[in-house]
């Protein structure tokens, strides 16, 4: 994705009026008129919690569009917290050697700084943006508009001297030759092959001025000028880049649309609805292997289920479901029905209309999907140089609550999320010997519930606890039904949205403390997280990992999914589906 500014040069005198940032000019009227609505709306999308606790953890939440993880309407309102400054030395200017070095270090420790900001306010995007750093293409444009902007700060004090009317001329002739190039060139390839002469004859006037008594106050105005333009007008940029990445990893690709679209209208068009579904004996088999899937992206779930299959020793044994809504169930019925996955069992069920016994079904049944959280922190022993680390936490949504209402007859059952691609064989699964837990979970133990105390509120829990993630999980439902947790998470939820307002904050709190207890540690090779924001997974880690799992916001089916992760999904993609190349659907 690229953002850019207005730079565009204007002919003539205009150019004097209508420069960009670098010549001091009015920024233009429509960076005026909508900076403070895009502001806002940026403020928006990028909600963030602050916890005020030791760490300086912080929690943000992001909400999804309809092929990614959704989250509740609700907003969550706060401060960025930025990592307390660090005592150092005082700096050695006894020799030019050391001086030199602190200056560097400094600069280091600076940019550092600014990198953590960043990562705070706008998360995965400033991983992205330096993964996607461009080569500029107008450095020399603008380094000429700050020399043609040094010039005219000098200009007025020249022009004054009356024993300097050759400097005088010879100034203005520069600033108009300047002038004019650029009201010509807009890129580096658009100057003239003459133009380091005219950069170094600027540079010499320059030069020469500074050798003159200055009228201080007329140079300082205008180089705060500069200033303040630069800053204000990169911190737009970057508010304006920041929003339209969001965008583009919260918006479901057209693709994808036009495929959801294509199945809908072929399926009534058809008479597949009419046909007895095939398999549909086996969906309430307790001796069979059920993996229960919550999407609202067909191609995502296609991809899970695809590679499970591929990867199982009896693709016969296995049963999925797939758990929609009513936007989406046709479509994806459809897909399923056109598709199949070696001897595998898939069922589509439309969550709103399923039927619950539980008292408070209203409540809950309105799909939703599993909920993730950009959890960004340093601990205080860290040195000051340990880059900030972010995790996203992913934990069930309300709809997952209803899963042991809907598979009454089921004992077990595998959890999956759409976002996870699977490597091996997952059969083991079934005979792991939880001990009475109810949620086998992968734990992410760089964060712990202690850290998280402000955020829980005031309940009784063991803050040495890890969070557990969603992505892959085992559960127990003879468990769960024995604990009944469904009304153990309405309860909390309940408890806890006393104190706070925010839904965000409600779902994250009830889901872990839920558990709290009952998640049996699953082994680290059994998932592996971060392929949705982290760049820097080992690819040694990836191969060994039964589970990939992309969470975070670049997701594999987006245009801005981190490329060398993406293989590992796309070879899992039905291909030769006639709709997929209809829609030009290639992710």
């Amino acid at each position: 994705m690229e953002v850019s500014g207005d730079r565009r040069a204007v002919p003539g005198a205009a150019f004097n009026a209508r420069s960009s940032r670098l010549l001091a000019w009015p920024l233009p009227q429509r960076f005026s008129l909508h900076r403070q609505t895009l502001s806002s709306r940026i403020d928006a999308s990028l909600v963030v919690i602050y916890l005020g606790v030791g760490l300086g953890i912080k929690v943000i939440n992001f909400t999804s569009g309809a092929e990614n993880k959704t989250t509740s309407s609700g907003s969550i309102h706060g401060t960025p917290a930025v990592p307390p400054a660090v005592p150092q030395p005082p700096l050695r200017r006894n020799n030019a050697v050391t001086t030199g070095t602190d200056e560097i270090t400094k600069h280091k420790r600076s940019a550092f700084e600014e990198s953590e900001k960043c990562e705070l306010r706008f998360g995965g995007y400033c991983h992205w943006c330096d993964e996607h750093r461009e080569s500029m293409k107008d450095f020399m444009v603008n380094k000429l508009k700050d020399q043609l902007f040094v010039a005219r700060a000098y200009y007025p004090t020249i022009a004054k001297l009356l024993s300097q009317e050759k400097l005088t001329n010879e100034m203005r002739q520069n600033i108009q030759e300047l002038e004019r190039i650029l009201s010509e060139s807009s890129t580096d390839a658009d100057l003239p092959p003459q133009i380091q002469k005219n950069l170094q004859k600027m540079e010499n006037v320059i030069a020469k001025a500074k050798t003159f008594p200055v009228d201080c106050n007329n140079v300082d105005k205008k180089l705060r000028q500069i200033l303040d333009l630069t800053e204000e007008e990169t911190n737009f940029h970057m508010k304006q880049s920041a929003f339209l990445y969001q965008l583009a990893v919260q918006t479901m690709p057209k693709g994808l649309h036009c495929l959801s679209m294509r199945l809908l209208v072929e399926y009534f068009k058809s008479s597949v609805h009419d046909k007895e579904l095939p398999l549909s004996e086996r969906y309430s088999n307790p001796s069979l292997q059920h993996y229960v899937i919550f999407s609202t992206n067909l191609l995502a779930a296609s991809v899970v289920i695809n590679s499970t299959a591929v990867h199982a020793r009896e693709s016969g044994n296995l049963v999925f479901h797939v758990l929609t809504d009513g936007l989406n169930y046709f479509a994806m019925k459809l897909w399923f029905l056109r598709n199949t996955y070696k001897e595998a069992a898939v069922q589509v069920l439309n969550v709103e209309n399923v039927t619950l016994k539980y008292h408070d079904k209203e409540a809950l049944k309105s799909m939703s999907l599993p909920l993730e959280y950009r959890v960004s922190f340093h601990t205080v022993n860290n040195p000051p140089a340990t880059h900030l680390r972010t995790e996203y936490v992913s934990v069930f949504s309300h709809t997952h609550y209803l899963i042991p209402s809907i598979f009454e007859k089921l004992k077990r059952v595998v959890v999956l999320d759409d976002d996870v691609v699977v490597q091996r064989d997952l059969s083991d699964l079934w005979n792991i010997d939880m001990g009475g837990k109810v949620n086998g979970a992968l734990q992410l133990c760089s964060v712990r519930l202690g850290q998280l105390r402000t955020f829980l509120g005031k309940g009784s829990f063991d803050e040495n606890s890890c969070a557990w993630m969603s992505g892959l999980n085992v559960i127990d439902l003879a468990r769960w039904r024995e604990l009944d947790l469904t009304k153990t998470y309405w309860k909390l939820g309940q408890e806890v949205s006393k104190g706070t307002g925010s839904t965000e904050a409600v779902a994250l709190s009830t889901s872990l403390l839920t558990f709290q207890d009952l998640v049996y540690p699953l082994d680290g090779v059994w998932a592996l997280s971060g392929l949705g924001h982290d760049y820097g997974i080992d690819v040694q880690a990836i191969k060994k990992a039964a589970v990939l799992h992309f969470n975070g916001q670049m997701k594999p089916w987006l245009e801005l999914g981190i490329p060398k992760y993406k293989q590992y999904w796309k070879r899992f993609l039905n291909r030769d589906d006639l709709f997929l190349g209809e829609c030009n659907v290639n992710p």
